[in-house]
């Protein structure tokens, strides 16, 4: 039984190491999904594991020593990687992130997100340009009170009143939280 040899150049052309990683896919590619796919227990995760393993293959290309066969190395890497998949998928911020996305439930986006966008542009259509241009920055790109006067060449005082005519016109007061984040030019009220 012969043991397949790549042979590696010193100095190659990318294309060189590519070539060869081809072949490899082509004809190992089958025995690296199957093992992802027993690891991940899932064969759209072990599609995704694949390209990733390949892709690690690619860039530590100038690693592989020939000191087993090909299939021995990249199934080394198939196995390291899945089991960080499954290692990261244990990781508390996942848990977080789903409990997260249900709690979001279907209030976030679909008609309500269009509902929300209307009733923004009905409320900047009653404002004057000036005043339109501080509302977007400070509620919607968040900057700070010194930031939108540089932005719309007005004095902070003058900002400050604008968006009180919208807090006014909307029905509700500043955020709280806001005005603990911007410059102390804030807390001068």
């Amino acid at each position: 039984m012969s043991q397949t040899v790549l042979e590696l150049v010193s100095g190659g052309k990318p294309a060189d190491s590519r070539a060869a990683l081809r072949e490899l896919y082509t004809k190992y590619g089958g025995t690296v999904h199957g093992r992802c796919r027993y690891i991940l227990g899932d064969a759209t995760k072990a599609e995704d594991a694949m390209q990733d393993v390949f892709a690690k293959a690619l860039g530590h290309w100038q690693d592989f020593r020939n000191d087993a066969s090909p299939l021995t190395w990249l199934t080394r890497i198939a196995t390291h990687h899945c089991l960080n998949v499954l290692r990261a998928e244990r990781a508390p911020w996942h848990q977080r992130f789903a409990r997260e996305t249900i709690a979001r439930g279907e209030g976030h986006g679909g008609p309500q997100l269009f509902e929300d966008r209307e009733a923004a542009r009905q409320l900047l259509a009653k404002l004057d340009l000036e005043t339109q241009q501080a509302a977007i920055h400070y509620f919607v790109d968040e900057m700070t009170l010194d930031e939108v006067a540089a932005a719309i060449g007005r004095s902070v005082p003058t900002v400050r009143k604008r968006l009180a005519a919208v807090a006014a016109l909307a029905g509700s007061a500043l955020p709280e939280e806001r005005g603990r984040e911007d410059s102390g030019e804030r807390s001068e009220r």
